[in-house]
């Protein structure tokens, strides 16, 4: 059995290794890191590339627009953004050293067919192989699970890295946490000592009001957020829905700001803070506890998704504002009854959201899963929640989690093989 200890050590490796800066959406920029590492390893300038990748990889970047590109969208675009302009050594902010003067030959190459983008089927969700050719020299770098996992590295025949597991620049490849429960995230984010958790929450905090006050100011994707505060007052929840709906239409039209990602998506890391911030902000809340809740709301999140997997059919925002309303709860005094139920009634309500890939209508679908966390916020409160055997919900709060993990996993596998087939061609 795990000790206190132990668990404490577990979750704060947890937050370290899934709450990490990224710049643009989640996919491209793997795609983009995964080009750059392999143009990095060729040594020289290449003369074509080819990316093949699982049908999420695509479905993720056929819609959204990569930053630093000059409003370029695509595999292709992505892979080239990187080879030509790339740092792979920022990781996930591998196109932030792409400049406005390589946008012409970015574009050219696109034109030129500089690279060839295939899907690979029956392999991991998140999968990935860049290759790169310069005459008879080539390079392929292979990630895997992770967003900049990189499991296999070859030059020209040679086999550099194989089987490498996890890296030390990004998020973590899913794996069941059997620490991870309900319980245990209340007490660790009652109990964890601020200094050890300061710095990843403050740059959450930082990273990610700051793309949704760009998003509030610009004219990104169809101004969901602000069409809220337009035309929806200015009450708490609709600020809440605003804010984290601003930051997807900033991110997913190539907003060049970083945001902090939760589960391998700058989307649910939006998602999982801006409405807590926003309550905080509201209830004069203090400094210790808004990080506290926030390493609720992170944690709730991540043990979702470790069921669901980092890509599906399933839509992330969905467990994503579950964490933020559960934090919400957290932070009006709520306890664990009371917090399992939010989380409870959250994923009643939303259960059924599908992603149809990384587009500005992600944040529309942020707005109705917060909008649905705060509802189930008021009801827990109140004394109300779904009883078990209502669908998927059962009386205790990890089944529920289970559940809707395996229907995510297991049995939307088939949803999303059609929705990628719909995405690629298969309706007009």
């Amino acid at each position: 059995m795990s000790t206190t200890a132990d668990i404490h050590r577990t979750y704060l490796a947890i937050l370290r290794r899934e709450l990490v800066p990224a710049l643009g959406c989640t996919e491209p920029i793997a795609v983009a890191y995964a080009a750059a590492e392999a143009a990095r390893v060729l040594g020289t300038s290449p003369d074509h590339a080819e990316i093949w990748c699982s049908g999420n990889i695509i479905k993720n970047v056929m819609g959204v627009v990569v930053p630093n590109t000059g409003g370029l969208k695509g595999v292709d675009a992505a892979a080239i953004a990187g080879i030509i302009g790339g740092d792979s050594g920022l990781g996930m902010q591998v196109l932030e050293t792409v400049t406005a003067a390589r946008h012409a030959e970015i574009r050219r190459l696109l034109d030129a067919r500089f690279c060839s983008t295939h899907l690979i089927e029956g392999e991991d969700n998140l999968f990935i192989i860049a290759k790169v050719f310069a005459g008879d020299q080539t390079a392929e770098v292979v990630i895997r699970g992770a967003h900049t996992n990189i499991v296999r590295v070859v030059r020209s025949g040679e086999v550099i890295v194989d089987d490498a597991g996890e890296d030390d620049v990004g998020e973590s490849v899913d794996a069941p946490s059997p620490e991870l429960n309900v319980r245990d995230i209340l007490a660790f984010a009652d109990t964890v000592a601020l200094d050890q958790i300061a710095d990843i929450i403050s740059a959450q905090i930082e990273k990610n009001t700051r793309i949704a006050e760009e998003g509030l100011r610009g004219q990104y994707g169809v101004c969901v957020g602000r069409t809220l505060l337009k035309h929806c007052g200015s009450d708490f929840k609709t600020r809440a829905k605003a804010r984290a709906a601003a930051g997807s239409d900033a991110r997913m039209s190539g907003c060049a700001l970083p945001v902090i990602i939760n589960s391998g998506s700058g989307n649910q890391g939006i998602a999982v803070s801006l409405p807590v911030i926003t309550y905080a902000e509201d209830m004069k809340v203090g400094r210790e506890e808004l990080y506290r809740a926030l390493v609720l709301s992170n944690l709730i999140a991540i043990h979702q998704k470790t069921a669901i997997g980092k890509l599906s059919a399933f839509c992330g925002a969905v467990s994503a504002a579950c964490g933020s309303g559960a934090a919400i709860t957290y932070l009006s005094g709520g306890d664990y009854e009371e917090i399992c139920n939010t989380i409870t009634n959250t994923l009643a309500n939303v259960g059924g959201i599908v992603c149809d890939g990384a587009k500005p209508s992600c944040a529309a679908k942020i707005a109705s899963a917060v909008d649905a966390a705060i509802m189930a916020h008021h009801l827990s409160v109140e004394g109300k929640v779904f009883s078990g055997g209502e669908g998927l919900v059962t009386a205790d709060v990890e089944c529920t989690i289970a559940n809707i993990g395996r229907m995510a996993s297991e049995g939307m596998k088939s949803t999303d093989v059609e929705i990628l087939r719909l995405m690629v061609g298969g309706a007009r």
